[in-house]
């Protein structure tokens, strides 16, 4: 088998309780904090230079590697980001997230990873990641579902967790409730 010549695909999947309109909120929050949602990005290398309602235009990376994306969730069902530039990866570089949403509130998403090196650097780190790296790049996808997961209030065993109430309010709350029942039995 000659890895050098083999298909740069990648694919991954996960299951959620997320919409596929929540999980695409979480992938194109291009604000402080992305790199809480997404690893293998640097919030400090984060460059916006285009966001309109269906599509942006995104520079991106950590770690010496950098990609500039053209990001379109159009399409209900998929959300495509294709590499416009980079420092490691040209030619049909970039991901697809494509999400079957069933009737039991469950989604699936499927993320096909397409990484062709443009130079040495990048045809040697794919060949790693379609190789050894590939658990890395699973992990990283998996932790992103669980982030934006939280951020919805949703968790893995598909159950709605209340946010925190703080101390001081949960004091108040609880006072408020005994003169409310010292209240009613008056």
């Amino acid at each position: 088998m000659c890895i050098v010549n083999e298909t740069p695909e990648i694919h991954f999947h996960q299951t959620t309780t997320l919409t596929p309109q929540q999980f695409v909120a979480g992938l194109t929050d291009f604000g402080p904090g992305r790199s809480q949602l997404f690893s293998n990005n640097a919030d400090e290398h984060l460059k916006v230079h285009h966001h309109g309602w269906l599509e942006a235009d995104v520079t991106e990376g950590s770690g010496g590697i950098w990609e500039r994306l053209h990001y379109d969730w159009s399409d209900p069902n998929r959300a495509v980001l294709t590499t416009i530039d980079s420092n490691v990866w040209g030619g049909a570089s970039g991901q697809t997230y494509t999400f079957t949403r069933h009737t039991n509130g469950i989604t699936d998403i499927d993320l096909l990873v397409v990484r062709e090196g443009k130079n040495l650097k990048g045809r040697l780190l794919g060949i790693v990641l379609r190789t050894i790296g590939r658990h890395v790049l699973e992990r990283a996808f998996e932790n992103s579902v669980k982030a934006i997961e939280a951020r919805n209030g949703k968790f893995e065993n598909h159950e709605l967790k209340p946010p925190p109430i703080p101390e001081a309010r949960r004091a108040a709350l609880q006072c408020t409730c005994a003169v409310t029942n010292i209240a009613q039995r008056s």
